[in-house]
C-alpha cells in the first residue's frame, strides 16, 4: 500500500509545506488552546489541506489530526488501522522562526505505527519509511538512513522549552559524559535516525501526533523508542492521547 503512497503523499506534504512557509515570518494571531500549547491559522489551514488530501488517497480511513475536533474513545476503539498527523508540529518553533518544524504523517495500524512521514518545510526535506527501512529525500536524491553507534561523549537532544525539567536533569545526572543539544519537533527523531544525535529522553508532556511518524522511521532506522518500562509506544489505547515518558535512541 505504502509503496504508492510515497510519491502522492510526497508531493501532498510539499503544497502544503508551501503554504505553511508562506506564513513564516508574518505576523498573525495565536490561540492558546487548553493544554496550553499555541494555535494559529497556520495549523488550521495544514489540517484541513491534509485532511482533504488524505480523504481523497484512502477514502473511508480514520483520520485524527491535532486540530481535529475531540472524537471519543469509544469511537476511536474502534479503529483497527487509521491517519496520525500533526499538520504542524513545532509551532512555537515556527511563531520563534527557529525552522525546527515539520508535518507529520503516521499510519496506524493495531495500536502500531506502521508508516511514517515527516516533512522539514523550511530545509525542503522528507524522511519516510518504506518495507523496514528508512530514507531521507532532498533535492529528489534518496539515501537510506542508519543509526550509528552511539558517539564519546554522547549525544543527547532535547527540546528548546525542556531544560527546566526536574525529571530531565535527574536522569541526565546519571549519565557520565555527555553533550546537549537543543532542537525542536520531531525532527529530533529524524536526526537520531540519520546519525547526528544518539539520544532523545522526553519527561515533558507531548502527544501520540507528536511521536508516531518519528517513532516509526527511527526505528525503521535502526533505533528503539520504549518507555519507562521499557516497552514500545502504543496508540489509542486509551481515553486521552498524551505521550507516555519516553527514550529514544539510535541504538535497537
Amino acid at each position: 500500500m505504502f509503496d504508492s503512497l510515497i510519491t502522492p503523499l510526497t508531493t501532498l506534504t510539499t503544497e502544503v509545506g508551501e503554504v505553511i512557509m508562506s506564513f513564516y515570518k508574518s505576523d498573525m494571531d495565536v490561540k492558546v488552546k487548553s493544554d496550553q500549547t499555541p494555535l494559529t491559522v497556520v495549523d488550521q489551514t495544514a489540517h484541513q489541506l491534509i485532511v482533504e488530501g488524505l480523504e481523497e488517497l484512502t477514502p473511508g480511513t480514520p483520520i485524527l489530526s491535532e486540530e481535529s475536533d475531540e472524537i471519543s474513545f469509544d469511537e476511536r476503539s474502534t479503529w483497527s488501522e487509521y491517519w496520525l498527523i500533526d499538520p504542524l508540529d513545532g509551532t512555537r518553533d515556527f511563531l520563534e522562526h527557529t525552522g525546527e518544524f515539520c508535518i507529520c504523517v503516521a499510519y496506524i495500524k493495531d495500536n502500531t505505527p506502521v508508516f511514517g512521514m515527516i516533512y522539514a518545510p523550511l530545509d525542503q526535506i522528507h524522511y519516510y519509511t518504506l518495507d523496514g527501512q528508512a530514507f531521507k529525500r532532498q533535492n529528489d536524491v534518496e539515501v537510506t538512513l542508519k543509526t550509528h553507534a552511539p558517539s564519546s561523549p554522547l549525544q543527547v537532544v532535547i527540546g528548546h522549552h525542556s531544560f527546566h525539567n526536574e525529571q530531565l536533569t535527574s536522569h541526565l545526572s546519571q549519565q557520565a559524559d555527555y553533550e546537549i543539544s537543543r532542537l525542536g519537533s520531531a525532527l529530533k527523531f529524524c536526526q537520531i535516525a540519520q546519525g547526528r544525535y544518539d539520544y532523545y529522553p522526553r519527561f515533558g508532556p507531548c502527544s501520540e501526533w507528536d511521536t508516531a511518524a518519528g517513532v516509526c522511521i527511527l526505528q525503521n532506522a535502526g533505533g528503539s523508542v520504549i518507555d519507562k518500562n521499557g516497552e514500545v509506544l502504543k496508540y489509542n489505547t486509551k481515553d486521552d492521547l498524551l505521550s507516555p515518558v519516553f527514550f529514544a535512541s539510535g541504538k535497537p
